[in-house]
């Protein structure tokens, strides 16, 4: 499946008043796969829509890239990448993009089954630590253009990986309790 064009899902979002920039919804969403058993595309337009539901067309093309990110995320060739803008944006734009992403994927752990995702333990709680920073991220002005290109593109292989990271971590917490034998009597 072809990964959906940032400016088409930025556009269909717009018009159906998001609460969220397509960067932002996508890190609400995978923040939502991450934590919460079946997950559903439901679930995440509630969390991003006014109405929680989209029109035909607009909820097409969510659901392909709910698709694709869930796909991407299960699939152990950690083909996973946040929805971020093109590379041919400017490095301001691609910034702030990476930081809402965070905000919104530490929005989606959060009104998942992670309570409190800073507290879980080892790496994966650092990894969760460290993103509350990115939402922070910046362009350096005074650092050349080639630096922040080069540290953008760091901050999101970091991302990447370990968002997969804490993706499968955060299996057992994702599979659903074995259902309770009835006794009979």
């Amino acid at each position: 499946m072809q990964a959906p064009d940032y400016s088409d899902i930025q556009q269909l979002l717009s018009q159906q008043r998001a609460l969220a920039d397509a960067a932002e919804a996508h890190g609400t969403l995978t923040g939502g796969l991450c934590a919460t058993p079946d997950y559903r595309f439901e679930d995440w337009l509630r969390e991003i829509l006014p109405e929680g539901r989209a029109d035909a067309a607009a909820a097409a093309g969510l659901h392909r890239l709910y698709a694709l990110t869930a796909e991407s995320l299960a699939d152990t060739d950690m083909q996973f990448a946040p929805f971020l803008p093109a590379d041919a944006q400017p490095i301001a734009a691609r910034t702030a993009a990476l930081a809402e992403w965070c905000q919104g994927f530490l929005y989606g752990l959060g009104a998942g089954s992670i309570a409190d995702a800073g507290r879980l333990p080892g790496e994966v709680g650092e990894f969760v630590r460290d993103l509350a920073q990115i939402t922070r991220a910046a362009v350096d002005a005074a650092q050349g253009e080639d630096s922040n290109e080069s540290a953008y593109a760091e901050l999101v292989e970091f991302v990447r990986v370990g968002v997969q990271l804490l993706y499968e971590e955060l299996a057992p917490a994702r599979r659903a309790p074995p259902a309770a034998a009835t006794a009979l009597h």
